[in-house]
């Protein structure tokens, strides 16, 4: 009688296949670093496998493809120096490049074309990025720029082909011209902060509907803030402090319903502030300081103490009830009269003067004692008494000199 064959359970080919998967990581992670870039990557790093083996001044990151692993991500912190075919064998893999304090360090002559992110803080201070050298990186989804000057007439020459890009940061770079006529649609961040951009704040960027944060201070923007910034419903955060932005707080501000962060001080904005802020559930910080708003702070306490951050002070015109706003809160604005007029504050007293009133009263606005100015012109009055009564006395004689001249006749 034959026996039937075993039949091999579940749990073994489960754990044939789980031995499998774990022998393919093992075999991947071990993979050598593809030989043309391990050589270029030889001056920065001594070490066999640079992609296990990071150094204070160079961060590499690789991934794992087989039979040779390849270069994905390179970060340079406080270098001074960086070889010019180091870049080139890189090209068609690496995806991120980044440098940090690197002032002295000239750019890389050969920037791959396949970066997705490319970042420079304090870097490149004695040679320049150029925009025609960025505008190269056209797969680009990530610039971050900061204290790194750069070279361009504006900047489309740099945003023109990049359709991809997502979020540019491009601060504090001697940037000049004017807000572009068009922006690629994917933007969501945007940080173009401490520049030299002039002239107004253009529909393009209004018509970036996936635009999430705005920054924009520190330029010589000016202008109105157009309604259409309430297109921007998906806005968290919106600086546009230190510009000379003029007029009115637009109403469809209202729209932004998402916004947390609001910076439009150190403007010439005027007008009343809006009430509408105070209906704004998301927003935690607000500040309106040093603009021209004039009249009677609309909100009360609770709201004020329920923002993060609130200032409105350097508005001269600007008032708060105290009625329903404690002068504990030190908003740093005077508060209101029965007219709605910021109270005038009394004049401090000098320290050195400590003369009573009845005193100050003696004293004339050239400083001299009132009573000595009296004196002198009672002397004045005297004088001329004096020489009316001798010109009165001189006539009289005068008379009887002539009657008793006649009778003597």
């Amino acid at each position: 009688m034959k026996q039937p064959h075993s039949q091999p359970q579940p749990r073994f080919h489960l754990f044939i296949l789980l031995l499998i998967a774990i022998i393919a990581t093992v075999s991947s992670s071990s993979s050598p670093l593809d030989p043309k870039q391990l050589k270029a990557l030889k001056i920065l790093t001594v070490t066999k496998d640079p992609c296990n083996n990071n150094h204070s001044s160079t961060t590499i990151t690789c991934d794992d493809a087989n039979p040779f692993r390849h270069i994905t991500s390179l970060s340079f912190k406080n270098s001074s120096s960086l070889p010019s075919k180091t870049l080139k064998p890189l090209s068609k893999t690496l995806l991120s490049l980044s440098f940090l304090n690197c002032p002295s360090l000239s750019p890389p002559k050969h920037l791959p074309t396949s970066l997705h992110t490319f970042s420079s803080l304090s870097s490149f201070h004695r040679h320049p990025l150029s925009g025609v050298y960025l505008a190269r990186l056209i797969n680009l989804t990530t610039l971050t720029i900061s204290s790194t000057p750069i070279k361009a007439s504006g900047l489309y020459v740099i945003l023109g082909n990049m359709p991809n890009i997502t979020t540019l940061t491009l601060s504090s770079s001697n940037l000049p011209g004017k807000i572009p006529k068009t922006f690629h649609s994917n933007l969501t961040h945007i940080d173009l902060s401490n520049n030299l951009l002039r002239g107004s704040l253009r529909r393009s960027i209004t018509l970036l509907t996936n635009l999430e944060s705005l920054n924009l201070s520190r330029n010589s923007l000016s202008g109105e803030i157009p309604n259409s910034i309430g297109d921007l419903t998906l806005l968290k955060n919106l600086s546009l402090a230190s510009n000379r932005f003029s007029g009115l707080i637009p109403n469809s501000v209202s729209y932004l319903s998402q916004l947390t962060h609001l910076d439009l001080s150190g403007n010439k904005l005027n007008g009343v502030v809006p009430r509408f802020f105070s209906g704004m559930e998301s927003l935690k910080h607000l500040n309106l300081a040093d603009n021209s708003f004039r009249g009677v702070l609309p909100y009360n306490e609770s709201f004020i103490k329920k923002l993060e951050f609130f200032q409105v002070r350097g508005n001269s015109g600007l008032c708060y009830n105290n009625t329903v706003v404690s002068w504990k809160l030190n908003l740093g604005i005077a508060p209101c009269d029965k007219y709605g007029l910021p109270l005038s504050p009394s004049p401090p007293r000098k320290e050195e003067d400590s003369t009573s009133e009845e005193e100050e009263d003696d004293y004339d606005e050239d400083g001299d004692k009132k009573e000595e100015e009296d004196g002198s012109d009672n002397k004045i009055v005297l004088g001329v008494a004096i020489g009316l009564s001798w010109l009165v006395f001189l006539i009289v004689f005068l008379i009887l000199l002539a009657k008793w001249s006649v009778v003597s006749k």
